[in-house]
């Protein structure tokens, strides 16, 4: 396979990877077995100004510091009852046994820009709808770059993968607080799962770990790097790339000592829009391992069975 001119993302993709991004210099952790190795290449970052990521992390405590009472402007329930996706609060309840998540959360759409719903964007702080929409835009950026990237080193079109985002596509914002927790030994900041998402970033807390991803039965600490943007890949990403490239299962685990905060961008395919295998990768010696399903039903189907601690992507297989 060829190298990707494009060396912010030339690794082993074939196993399952986050891709860590410093501003001016990309760190690649590559998650083994046996142990975490770096492997620094030089080449461009995110260029993200560490300003603008420290004051996303700042209103996103500062929103969570309110007062209840204001923080419940934005709820995510209907007349206290009825489960919205979008909004302030926690993960959609789907049965009286479920395992809560030991967090709280605020999600918002955040692309197509005409379709945000302006009244869930908290007006305090003053500035947190200016600060999501410039890490939007740069955020938006970033994911571009690295999806040109992983259609060459798939040796497909350049912008194929660019180009199934059309401007019907979706990005939501989900804003994570974690509080202190006196028995982390008991529950999980976020339960096991894999992103729906074709691709996620995140922008993890610069101080606090958390983030565990499953590699071979074990449970692997992601490693905490300031200013810092960490990429996801999903399963609409493992769909669409014919199972080459892997969603990996991660978890978040509680702190009894401090507070955790986290801000992701998911990044999915307009809900109408048909999710399947590249037909380029698909032959007599890479069967198709995937249906070809509608995004909006694959993340109905995903909703659900995040509730129940399932993955959706078993659903889509052949």
């Amino acid at each position: 396979m060829k190298r990707s001119k494009h060396d912010v993302v030339y690794l082993k993709f074939l196993e399952q990877y986050f891709i860590i991004f410093r501003q001016h210099l990309v760190v690649i952790q590559v998650i083994s077995r046996l142990t975490i190795c770096n492997r620094e290449h030089k080449a461009t970052g995110h260029e993200i100004p560490e300003a603008l990521l420290d004051e996303v992390m700042n209103v996103s405590r500062a929103f969570f510091c309110l007062p209840i009472e204001e923080k419940q402007k934005y709820t995510n329930l209907i007349d206290g009852k009825e489960f919205k996706l979008e909004g302030y609060g926690n993960d959609r309840v789907a049965s009286d046994d479920q395992i809560l998540d030991w967090s709280d959360r605020l999600y918002l759409l955040v692309q197509p820009e005409g379709q945000r719903n302006l009244a869930l964007w908290p007006e305090t702080p003053a500035s947190f709808r200016e600060v999501l929409h410039e890490f939007t835009t740069q955020c938006k950026r970033v994911a571009n770059h690295i999806l040109r990237a992983m259609a060459e080193l798939l040796e497909l079109d350049e912008d194929y993968f660019v180009s199934q985002f059309d401007e019907k596509a979706i990005t939501f914002a989900r804003f994570n607080y974690y509080p202190q927790c006196s028995r982390p030994d008991l529950v999980f900041g976020i339960k096991p799962h894999s992103d729906g998402s074709v691709m996620t970033i995140l922008l993890p807390d610069k101080d606090v770990g958390g983030l565990q991803v499953l590699r071979d039965g074990e449970w692997v600490d992601v490693p905490t790097i300031p200013h810092t943007l960490l990429v996801n890949l999903g399963d609409g990403m493992e769909i669409m790339s014919n199972g080459t490239f892997k969603s990996p299962v991660h978890r978040v685990v509680t702190n009894a000592g401090k507070e955790r905060l986290s801000v992701a961008m998911f990044y999915a395919l307009d809900p109408e829009r048909e999710l399947g295998p590249a037909a380029g990768l698909i032959d007599e010696e890479r069967p198709r391992l995937y249906k070809t399903v509608k995004t909006k039903d694959y993340l109905a189907v995903l909703f659900e069975t995040f509730a129940k601690g399932k993955r959706a992507i078993d659903w889509a297989k052949v």
